[in-house]
């Protein structure tokens, strides 16, 4: 174990971790030259196509240092704030980080979120700037991220994870810097609880060969291959299949020792046995159960958008895709769902607005699904005829409830001191209250206050633009706060359609419904009779539409002969057959109209 360094490398989203990883690959050979390539780590085409790390990714790699032979684990991690949670995960299983900064952008919001969590799990952290073959003189952000770190100059590392400049003598400092594994997670344990060999499940995946394979760090004894283990959260056992390490293939071994990490072939094919978190200890430990390792949070999913199968995609099709996702995605929450208009289908909650597009995209291109989505909604907090619930589903929202809360997010915007008017008039759009601003070298760090509901309304997109592409945020859930919201219901010839309710804020609740109702008015077919489009909150009507009726030509009375009494048999005739349909029909609203209405 002396010789044993487990570290991840953390930094804001696009400041170079994936191409830092690429540098240290091929610097420890544990990866050759003809296989190289970008993002190595990044196995999702949707991490190279965006440039951004999706999924956590470990690797083990071997170095020498001095003549003595190292064993090093390393975790390259997410930086968007949608993929904390892969973050956090990764922060438990290992003993040290790389903080990470872009000599041309500086420390940024995700930077200090990061170094946070980091702290906060009792890690060393290495300091490094990156892109100095950018920059000709990077001593501006190598000062700022010195402040942060509360280090000397001399202390952060200058790299070019592109060219490879400065890269060994980072790799040598991780060795030097980062103390052996801990046997297990800081805590009190009882003798005989600290004998019981535990590993941690940090990280699963499915193989259709080997079925579930759960990625894990070992805090104390040894995991072997033919072993019956036991999953602690779930009581399930099994004998293992294969055990081995990622190098970065998954290449099998007898075992994996105390301190390292590696991954367990167990056979499963329910991803409900298996959960991210989950402490393995032996199948034939009959005595008191170990406490589970610490040190995991729960996800905590903030948005919730339902999926209905479309085309030719079965409702079974969805529910294995998703579930299939949850082994690498924990944070993915997953619950039944119905609709009148779209069938069965599944409300899913995600960290955020990135989360769901990457899983939307996922879904498509690895499962080849169809699927239509609701539009997204935050859970809220009612209080009506003194019981209080909470609701998720827009159409269980009370019509005239007592008292709502909403949830809460605390979030920090670094900014360019240049922006910080224009970051400020986003308060007249959004109802973001600021609290603290403190200077960060030639940066503001805003402190304040959002609703969650605010962040999923363009929020990302509107500050992106006022600063020019230069601000960026982080933010984590802080509580929730008294609002004035309202259930927004559509009906369409007088019936309600479940599918286009919403909950809005009340500020917002006119300009929704006037903006639905007329883009319905424009997806809408004509009727054989007037159908009316309104938006309804508490009873009253706040918007209204008319799609008018199709009008059938009778022909031209002069020229196509006939007489005229005939003609208004047949206009009377269509007029009561109209009036049969309002009373009788009802209008059914495509698929298709879902789609184009649902779309942001």
């Amino acid at each position: 174990m002396e010789h044993i360094r487990n570290f991840v490398i953390i930094a804001h989203i696009d400041h170079g971790k994936s191409t830092l990883a690429d540098r240290l690959l091929e610097l420890t050979h544990t990866v050759d030259a003809r296989h190289m390539r970008a993002q190595y780590l990044d196995q999702l085409d949707l991490e190279r196509e965006r440039g951004i790390t999706i999924k956590m990714a470990p690797v083990r790699m071997e170095y020498s240092l001095d003549g003595q032979k190292y064993v090093l684990n390393l975790i390259d991690t997410p930086g968007h704030s949608d993929f904390s949670y892969e973050v956090s995960r990764a922060l438990t299983a290992v003993e040290g980080a790389i903080l990470l900064v872009d000599a041309t952008k500086g420390v940024q919001a995700q930077t200090l979120a990061k170094l946070r969590a980091a702290r906060n799990s009792g890690l060393t952290i290495i300091g490094a700037v990156n892109k100095i073959d950018l920059v000709p003189d990077p001593e501006k952000a190598i000062q700022a991220l010195a402040d942060l770190l509360g280090a000397r100059k001399e202390e952060i590392f200058k790299v070019s994870a592109k060219t490879g400049e400065g890269v060994p003598e980072l790799l040598a400092e991780v060795i030097r810097k980062v103390p052996p594994p801990r046997i297990h997670p800081i805590g009190e344990y009882g003798k005989t609880e600290i004998s019981v060999p535990r590993a941690l499940i940090f990280d699963s995946l499915y193989d259709d060969h080997k079925g579930i394979l759960a990625y894990i760090r070992v805090f104390r004894g040894a995991i072997r291959a033919g072993e019956t283990v036991r999953l602690m959260a779930t009581d399930a056992e099994c004998k293992l299949k294969e055990v081995g390490y990622f190098i970065p293939k998954l290449i099998a071994t007898d075992e994996i020792r105390q301190g390292e990490m590696g991954y367990l072939a167990t056979g499963f094919k329910e991803p409900a046995l298996v959960k991210i978190g989950d402490t393995v200890i032996p199948g034939d430990f009959h005595g008191t159960n170990p406490p589970p390792l610490p040190g995991y949070r729960e996800p905590a999913p903030v948005v919730f958008i339902s999926f209905y199968p479309d085309g030719a995609t079965k409702f079974a099709d969805l529910e294995r895709a998703l579930e299939r996702l949850r082994l690498t995605d924990a944070a993915l929450n997953v619950e039944p769902d119905a609709n009148e208009a779209l069938g069965r289908g599944l409300k899913v909650g995600f960290l955020g607005q990135l989360h769901f597009e990457i899983t939307s995209s996922r879904l498509e291109r690895e499962f080849n699904l169809q699927f239509l989505t609701s539009f997204p909604s935050i859970a809220y907090r009612v209080k009506e005829n003194n019981t209080t619930r909470i609701i998720k589903e827009p159409h269980e929202f009370p019509a005239s409830p007592d008292e709502v809360w909403e949830p809460m997010i605390a979030i920090e915007i670094l900014v360019p001191t240049q922006y910080l008017q224009k970051v400020l008039s986003l308060t007249n759009v959004f109802e973001l209250s600021v609290g603290h601003m403190k200077t960060l070298g030639d940066n503001l760090l805003i402190e304040g206050r959002l609703p969650l509901s605010e962040l999923i309304r363009d929020f990302d997109d509107q500050l992106k633009s006022v600063s020019a592409g230069f601000a960026s945020f982080s933010y984590e859930l802080a509580g929730e706060e008294k609002t004035e919201a309202e259930k927004l219901e559509i009906l369409v010839a007088g019936e309600a359609v479940p599918a286009l309710t919403r909950i809005v804020r009340k500020n917002e609740l006119e300009r929704e419904a006037r903006v639905t109702v007329e883009r319905l008015k424009t997806l809408l077919p004509a009727q054989q009779f007037t159908q009316a489009i309104q938006a309804q909150a508490q009873g009253r009507i706040i918007a209204r539409e008319t799609i008018a009726a199709m009008k059938k030509q009778l022909g031209d009375f002069g020229k196509n002969g006939g007489d005229r009494t005939r003609k208004m048999k047949l206009w009377k005739k269509q007029q009561r057959g109209k009036a049969r349909l309002k009373e009788a029909g009802k209008v059914i609203i495509s698929p298709e109209v879902f789609r184009e209405i649902l779309k942001k």
